[in-house]
């Protein structure tokens, strides 16, 4: 909430300005967001299958080749775009259930008054500096790496960001969907681009190229959609990379952000596999293994591993 003061003499009057109120609009511009991604990609198809490529497979030689290949990788990102973007947006990305409360340590008392900003009487993690957290607009507890969306008006296990693409927050249960989602993008508008990218040049040529007006245009508002797609996914793509292998989000890289050692950091193959689970067959595509949902921490701990400290590490 931002408060303004105005007035003069005696008094004044003060306006509150409701910065949620932009979450309406966020709701509402995401339903557009999937429909402008729906017609992108069929964009891109007509100018690829149906005005290029397809006619190509019939030149023989060479040209048919090349067309074949061009078409196979885009038929085969295209479906792995499509089902992690779907799985996305369809996935819950992890609530927090409403009986869920902190570990407790009987010894201390109990549990504390929750607005009390102190991790005395709780023993979350076995760590003194975590601390007890409540979250005022669901009036319940929060567990660590949890955070409220104002968007999606619930606590978010592990949040990382509310995105207006894929119409749904991007949590727990749903991140690899999301980083799979941006990965086949990449690929796919790469791909794209390199694929028409001598139709592009033959735009500022000389010579006279073959069909219609219509067809041109598709072909140039094409090239420079996946052109500046494909440019702004792989800065997306190293980002999330370098905090999956940190173990953090983009919410906690903001917020810790000086400290060397991140509590959840357990090594880079572990952080890696925290998300994209254990089974290297299922790393690429948009799904987990029955036996990496049985130990995902947001489905039953709700509590993630942290590396020990120095003193935990004597003691072992």
């Amino acid at each position: 909430m931002l408060q303004q003061t105005s007035g003069g003499g005696g008094g004044g009057s003060i306006m509150a300005l409701n910065v949620f109120k932009f979450c309406t609009f966020l709701r509402a511009l995401g339903s557009i967001m999937i429909f402008l991604v729906v017609g992108v990609i069929g964009l891109t198809y007509y100018v690829i299958v149906v005005q290029n490529y397809g006619p190509a497979l019939f030149n023989g030689g060479v040209d048919s080749f090349v067309a074949f290949l061009v078409l196979l990788l885009f038929h085969a990102f295209l479906v792995m775009l499509v089902w992690s973007y779907f799985s996305t947006i369809l996935t819950d990305p992890g609530g927090v259930p409403q009986t869920w409360r902190p570990t407790t340590d009987e010894e201390e008392g109990g549990i504390v008054d929750p607005l009390v900003d102190t991790a005395a009487g709780l023993g979350i993690n076995r760590d003194e500096t975590q601390k007890i957290r409540f979250c005022r607009k669901c009036n319940q507890f929060k567990p660590p790496r949890s955070h409220h969306c104002s968007v999606c008006r619930r606590c978010i296990l592990k949040m990382d960001h509310h995105c207006v693409w894929v119409v749904n927050c991007v949590g727990a249960l749903n991140y690899k969907y999301f980083l799979l989602f941006l990965f086949y993008t990449f690929l796919e508008t790469a791909l794209v681009t390199v694929s028409l990218l001598h139709l592009f040049i033959a735009f500022f040529g000389d010579g006279e190229l073959d069909g219609t007006v219509g067809d041109l245009v598709a072909t140039f508002i094409a090239f420079v959609l996946n052109l500046s797609f494909a440019l702004s996914l792989l800065g997306f793509v190293i980002l999330h990379i370098s905090l999956v292998l940190a173990n953090t989000t983009t919410i906690e890289a903001y917020e810790k952000k000086t400290d060397p050692r991140w509590r959840y950091d357990l090594g880079r193959m572990r952080n890696f596999e925290q998300v994209f689970g254990t089974d290297k067959r299922y790393w690429l595509i948009p799904a987990y293994t029955a036996d990496d949902l049985r130990h995902m921490p947001a489905l039953h701990g709700l509590e993630y591993p942290i590396r020990p400290n120095l003193g935990e590490l004597q003691e072992l």
